[in-house]
């Protein structure tokens, strides 16, 4: 497993030591592993969205009818 050295400010420290209190996670390198896989997965997530949006097609509406069909 490779390491890698972070500098933090103390406040982002004290909210990762906070966390590790909490007894959700075993420490530090637990957190911010947790952190990265919850940013991967949601960048996949938006991935796959912009692939689907971009296969559905062209729309009729413009701009100004989504934000009308929102409203109502």
């Amino acid at each position: 497993m490779a390491t890698l050295n972070v500098s933090l400010p103390d406040e982002m420290r004290s909210w990762i030591d906070q966390q590790v209190a909490s007894g959700k996670f075993a420490n530090a390198s637990d957190f911010i592993r947790d952190l990265i896989r919850r940013n991967q997965t949601e960048r996949e997530a938006i991935q796959l969205a912009l692939i689907e949006g971009e296969l559905s097609g062209r729309s009729s509406k413009n701009i100004l009818d989504i934000i009308s069909a929102k409203k109502s």
